[in-house]
């Protein structure tokens, strides 16, 4: 019953149920537009690069079908990556982190901010949660109604509260996070070298084109030759800067979120807590099998909701011996969950500290209750 009060919302006069259906699929044929706009330029790099320059300027057939063959290689698996990204299966928040019935009657009932915070540290207190709030409460989105997983978060755009969220991408028009990070990684890869490789192969007949040597005087092939060469270099220069920050934000196990703001932990700020190491961070991303790291499927290991800390960031929240876990040297315990990752310590301690400051209990009203009547805007991260 309170999460429906929380989720209703007053139309202003006049505003009919056709209206806002109308503008609800006018938004979301909108998002698509980006990502229309990257299928028509590479529908047409493909008529630039197969039609006019292997087929109607190269002469040689052993040329025309080299390149032919690692051009379609290159075409496949950007397009698949990218094909993976935008529709991958972004599963929600596990139910053991949503707020019964009961608990959240017991949180909008709450009359102070001690109580409410009381409230939220004994529902998690049996979660797998290390990271808080800058004011030392528990992470808690009110707009779905549950606490927040290690490295989650809200996204207005989507709605909902997304894994391990990186960041709300309009060129795939969908959150890079847990489920999709190694796609989006290998969608930026594939493109790059998609990008490279049209550069490189088209950079002879734009030189003699420059030169003024270029044949077929009266042919308007040679323009979308050169052309692609232009729009190849002009990706491939923003496709190498994005691609190289996210490698170092892979080799540092970071999402773009944190790399803005450090996750706090226990001991305060630590742009590291999630840091394992470069190698298995990349592990961590693209899994355990050199085989699959470059095909897109998903590999990942863990469940999107725990991951590996350092040791002083260790937390338990259930009552398993520690000698059975046992340490690893690192000082981080090895879970059961079979995927080959390591899992922090389950340690209680509520003695941990914020992740970011923008979730302000303040915001909650005078009565300081857990839910806005207004609509949040952006993302709840910034």
């Amino acid at each position: 019953m309170a999460s429906s009060m929380q989720n209703n919302r007053v139309s202003p006069p006049g505003y009919c149920v056709c209206c806002r259906t109308c503008n609800m699929w006018c938004w979301r044929a909108f998002k698509w537009l980006p990502v229309l706009l990257i299928v028509s330029i590479v529908t047409w790099s493909y008529y630039a690069y197969v039609i006019q320059l292997c087929i109607f300027t190269i002469e040689s057939t052993v040329q025309q079908c080299i390149y032919l063959v690692l051009y379609h290689i290159l075409l496949i698996m950007f397009a698949w990556s990218y094909w993976r990204t935008i529709f991958a299966d972004i599963k929600p928040i596990p139910e053991k982190y949503k707020l019964p019935e009961a608990e959240l009657e017991k949180l909008l009932s709450a009359e102070t901010e001690d109580a409410q915070r009381t409230i939220l540290e004994n529902f998690a207190k049996d979660l797998p949660i290390v990271t808080r709030t800058m004011s030392g409460s528990v992470r808690y989105c009110n707009r779905c109604v549950l606490v927040k997983p290690d490295r989650a978060h809200h996204c207005s755009i989507c709605s909902r509260c997304v894994l391990k969220m990186d960041h709300h991408c309009p060129w795939v028009n969908n959150c890079v996070c847990f489920h999709n990070y190694k796609f989006f990684m290998l969608f930026l890869g594939y493109a790059l070298l998609y990008c490279l490789f049209i550069m490189s192969t088209c950079l002879p007949y734009f030189i003699r084109f420059w030169k003024g040597d270029f044949g077929m005087s009266g042919s308007a092939g040679r323009y979308h030759i050169v052309f692609a060469f232009f729009v190849a270099l002009m990706f491939a220069i923003s496709l190498g800067s994005l691609f190289g920050y996210h490698c170092y934000l892979v080799a540092h196990n970071r999402t773009t979120l944190e790399a803005f703001r450090a996750p706090m932990f226990r001991g305060g700020a630590d742009k590291n807590g999630f840091s394992m190491g470069a190698y298995n961070n990349f592990k961590e991303v693209f899994g355990n099998s050199p085989n699959k790291w470059v095909v897109p499927v998903f590999t990942s290991l863990g469940d999107g909701c725990e991951y590996p800390v350092r040791r002083e960031h260790q937390l338990q929240t259930f009552s398993a011996p520690q000698d059975a876990l046992g340490y690893d040297s690192m000082g981080i315990t090895r879970s059961s969950f079979g995927d080959g990752i390591v899992y922090p310590l389950p340690q209680q301690d509520e003695d941990t500290e914020s992740l970011l400051s923008s979730e302000r209990w303040d915001r909650w009203g005078e009565r300081a209750r857990p839910f806005d009547e207004r609509e949040s805007s952006s993302f709840d991260e910034l």
